[in-house]
């Protein structure tokens, strides 16, 4: 372990250091963010009401839409002139949320994502491309300077130019590919298609987050490079990468609990949800300077695990994300997540990993198409085996989903590829 002290800390003493942290964090975004404030004030809270870890049920959840508000420096807690460096949102569904950092947020930042890269296997002698967009968003930059705290020789090519992330992967020797899930899987195509193969390349780990993913698609992401895939875990809005991520036991991402409180709740309700039981996360800053969250609703669906894990971390584990609350589609009253639906197509012969997924109304009726690649294009000359792989696949969305979907199968690389964050998804039913 990288921080053995904290990553095997006896749970009560961990506890006491989150109380210790939570009292303070609460009374500096008080004391330093308007909008808490304002918060706390119009319902009659003060920081000092807040005298154990369960306490921090009393505090409202800051939503996304609470940072948009405040765009674009009102929810810091620092002058400007002691922020060194600024993240945002995409901003694709509205405005973008910006995000600060201080000296001290770098350095915690680095140590994190350093944590996460070391429990997934990278070690010093690592050469690690990183095929994140280095831009505004964090994914990027959070990996390289974790991974360089390592001591891992860093490869910055960027996303993009897949041929040459190809070249430069056998040239340069990297042994850690750093990617979305989506882009790993086109790299991969791309590099058959180069007459490279996987024997050729020195990758062994990867460390794949930015969206999410199901265990299919990393089986098949290590099946194409012959690597061990690894899922971390992080949003922008709380510090970017590093809130969590899987060690080499692979049984859920270990959360870094001495800067992160977090708790699972019922979307619908707000209720605050026991170990085991599936629900929104909820994440609580600790630590952060530039800007402290509380109660942060990320919208992501997981569940956690207390249980101390075979590695010997004693940090509680969060499942993969099985989707978001504001990614759900409700077909014919029907709540279905995309995530479903890959599960299924991965585990099928015949197909590709590639795919997309359409909803439209047909008169008063939702309408879901699944359209998916063929993995031989001969299959489409054949009527009959198109029609038992496509009532194959049918079926078996049917048992999962609970609803019919008509399944369209297409010409093997006729679906777009995505070098960032895949959109698989398109909801027309409101054009």
């Amino acid at each position: 372990m990288l921080f053995k002290e904290i990553e095997s800390m006896p749970r009560k003493k961990l506890e006491e250091l989150q109380l210790e942290r939570l009292k303070k964090i609460v009374n500096y975004a008080y004391e330093n963010v308007p909008f808490y404030k304002k918060t706390f004030d119009k319902i009659g809270l003060k920081p000092e009401h807040i005298k154990t870890v369960k306490d921090i049920e009393k505090i409202p959840f800051t939503t996304k839409e609470d940072l948009r508000d405040s765009y674009p420096y009102g929810m810091f807690a620092v002058p400007l002139k002691k922020v060194v460096r600024l993240h945002a949102s995409s901003g694709t569904t509205g405005r973008p949320t910006v995000v600060g950092y201080t000296k001290r947020d770098l350095n915690i930042w680095s140590e994190l994502v350093a944590r996460v890269a070391f429990m997934a296997g990278v070690r010093e002698e690592d050469v690690a491309q990183i095929a994140f967009s280095y831009g505004l968003f964090t994914g990027a930059f959070g990996l390289h300077y974790g991974l360089e705290k390592i001591g891992a020789t860093v490869v910055p090519i960027s996303s993009g130019n897949t041929e040459r992330q190809i070249t430069i992967m056998k040239d340069f020797g990297s042994t850690v590919l750093v990617s979305t899930p989506s882009y790993a899987l086109y790299m991969a195509e791309v590099a058959m298609e180069m007459g490279v193969k996987k024997e050729d390349l020195k990758l062994r780990l990867g460390l794949f987050g930015a969206e999410g993913s199901t265990k299919e698609m990393r089986k098949e992401i290590e099946r194409l490079f012959g690597i061990n895939a690894t899922e971390n875990y992080g949003l922008s809005e709380i510090i970017g990468p590093g809130v969590s991520g899987e060690c080499e036991e692979k049984d859920g991402l270990h959360i870094a609990e001495d800067h992160f409180l977090v708790e699972v709740i019922d979307p619908n309700t707000g209720k605050v949800l026991e170990y085991g039981q599936k629900g929104e996360l909820v994440i609580t800053t600790l630590t952060k300077e530039a800007i402290p969250l509380l109660r942060y609703r990320t919208r992501d669906i997981t569940s956690l695990n207390p249980e101390p894990c075979k590695c010997g971390r004693t940090l509680v584990k969060m499942s993969s994300v099985e989707g978001r609350t504001d990614d759900m589609l409700i077909i014919r009253g029907v709540n279905v997540y995309p995530s479903q639906i890959e599960s299924v197509l991965m585990s099928i012969k015949g197909i590709g990993p590639h795919y997309e997924i359409v909803v439209t109304k047909k008169g008063y009726l939702d309408e879901l198409t699944v359209n998916v690649e063929l993995a031989d294009p001969e299959v489409l000359d054949e009527y009959h085996k198109l029609e038992e792989l496509r009532n194959l696949i049918k079926n078996k969305l049917r048992s999962v989903i609970q609803i019919d979907a008509n399944v369209k199968l297409v010409e093997p690389k006729s679906l777009a590829r995505f070098e960032g964050k895949a959109k698989r998804v398109k909801d027309l039913r409101n054009k």
